[in-house]
């Protein structure tokens, strides 16, 4: 196992722990106090999130050699932000996400969801990749023009760093926003006393309480949610890369997790979409046999920044979010031109591709269930439809 490890895996597993951490905690802290979540039981939500998917990630990853990314479900963040308080406080939120975390183990042991899953196209599921990130790559030049004292060297570091290097380029990134969120962001006065006061983790048993409204109005909503904006995508993208595990246990796994992290006020822990492009793609390493030690030094990272939850979370918040996005959108570019390539290569599946490219880059979001779900969806039934018309063409020649 250790000849495997590779100084491009560490790179990139590091940079996939800051970017999936930094680029969404806010969206987590809000979606938990907005369920009634106290400034401490969020950030003990916080910490127990990280902690459990990185914990995921370092298991599934070495257990079966692949590069497997794990991430909290912000689309189940998103939700509960627009949830807000319900019956039971946030004793109740905690039983819902009990209950979610049960609801995808059966899911991850109901063998016919298995088979559906593995049964998605690839030129599908390559230009819902390429919508997914679409957006994030984006960011880079939104970055330049929110502030180009700040985006600037951000961006052209990577250019010319990875005009030479091309292994160097993301970390020369990130390193660039390191150096900006020094020098080119005002630091109020007595934030690093903050910082160091944030330096001892704590976390909250939060007792659940189950009730039907919480079952309603956050559980249901959220497994299908975390299913179908995140677990989905995530064995997408890992097919798009040519691995081909059995999805069922994968989701077992990360609703037992989520089970250890509910009742510390963790809302669901799942299979990364985004974050897992970065992992499996060629940046991890040129030997697709030796990318799972950056979703391994990934896990390790996150486990990492859940002990350091509090003061991560004060030091990120220092820095505009569209600097995050944009080192994160740098780090997809292959990515997507990789997916987008892929997706429009063959004729016969060409508009079934655009059209799920274009749902799923839409952000549109119908009945709680994100763009991305429903592209595949589109584009599923144009793909048929297009089978369907040229069977009956083939079958009127042949008479």
């Amino acid at each position: 196992m250790l000849k495997d490890f590779s100084v491009q895996a560490l790179f990139m597993g590091l940079l996939t722990a800051f970017v999936g951490s930094a680029s969404s905690f806010a969206v987590v802290l809000h979606g938990l106090q907005a369920v009634g979540a106290t400034d401490a039981q969020a950030a003990s939500g916080l910490m127990a999130l990280s902690i459990s998917m990185g914990v995921c990630a370092i298991v599934l990853s070495a257990v079966t050699r692949l590069p497997i990314s794990i991430a909290w479900s912000t689309p189940g963040a998103a939700l509960l932000a627009s949830t807000g308080a319900i019956e039971g406080g946030f004793n109740a939120a905690v039983g819902a996400f009990l209950v979610c975390a049960v609801l995808i183990i059966i899911a991850g042991l109901f063998k016919p969801l298995g088979r559906a899953v593995a049964a998605i196209p690839a030129p599908l599921a390559n230009a819902m990749l390429s919508g997914v990130l679409i957006g994030l790559c984006f960011a880079p030049v939104k970055a330049i023009g929110f502030n180009p004292l700040l985006g600037l060297p951000i961006v052209i570091s990577w250019i010319v760093v990875g005009a030479f290097k091309r292994l160097w380029a993301v970390p020369a990134a990130l390193a660039a926003f390191v150096l900006v969120l020094a020098f080119g962001v005002d630091i109020p006065e007595g934030a690093f006393a903050s910082l160091e006061r944030s330096l001892v983790p704590a976390a909250e048993f939060v007792r659940p309480v189950f009730n039907l409204a919480a079952f309603i109005s956050i559980a249901l909503p959220l497994f299908i949610v975390t299913m179908a904006s995140q677990n989905i995508p995530g064995i997408a993208v890992l097919k798009v890369n040519h691995y081909d595990p059995k999805p069922g246990p994968l989701f077992a796994v990360t609703g037992f997790f989520s089970l250890l992290s509910a009742p510390f006020g963790g809302h669901a822990v799942n299979l990364a979409a985004i974050t897992a492009a970065m992992c499996a793609g060629h940046d991890a390493h040129a030997d697709p046999k030796r990318r799972y030690w950056a979703s391994l030094i990934a896990g390790v990272g996150y486990v990492i920044l859940g002990l350091l939850a509090g003061a991560v979370t004060a030091f990120v918040a220092l820095a505009p979010p569209i600097l995050i996005e944009a080192v994160a959108g740098l780090a997809l570019v292959g990515a997507f031109s990789s997916s987008a390539m892929s997706a429009f290569q063959a004729q016969d599946s060409r508009e079934a591709a655009a059209i799920t490219f274009l749902v799923t880059a839409s952000g549109v979001s119908f009945g709680g269930i994100s763009g991305a779900f429903w592209g595949l969806i589109a584009g599923g039934l144009m793909l048929a439809l297009s089978r369907l018309v040229k069977m009956s063409k083939d079958r009127a020649r042949q008479k």
